[in-house]
């Protein structure tokens, strides 16, 4: 699967929202490179997966990749919603705050290059 067939079998309103996330991704990692990875889209720098996301039928989902990334962001930025070890829960109408999504793929990166 690529990621726009994984996006042209996603309903509405998620597809939309996905499609803005996505691209605000692409301008936040212009060097990554879009695929799967664990069965959702991802975005990879050097082959580890940065950023991910995916669509169920109550939200959206952001995948860090790693379970350690939410913990070490500013909770502020995370006001509002709804986070776990290694993911964040987003409304499937509203794509979250850039700041927020450049604040989690710069956590990612500096793990990366560790």
């Amino acid at each position: 699967m690529t990621v726009d067939e994984y996006l042209d079998a996603t309903p509405e309103p998620q597809r939309t929202t996905l499609i803005q996330l996505r691209a605000m991704l692409a301008s936040i990692l212009p060097q990554a490179e879009e695929g799967i990875a664990y069965g959702v889209p991802a975005f990879k720098v050097n082959g580890k997966a940065v950023a991910g996301y995916a669509a169920a039928k109550r939200h959206c989902s952001y995948f860090p990749h790693s379970g350690s990334v939410i913990s070490q962001v500013e909770p502020e930025l995370l006001e509002g919603y709804d986070s776990a070890k290694g993911t964040l829960r987003f409304p499937i109408d509203t794509v979250p705050e850039e700041a927020l999504i450049r604040r989690l793929v710069e956590v990612r990166l500096t793990m990366l290059q560790r």
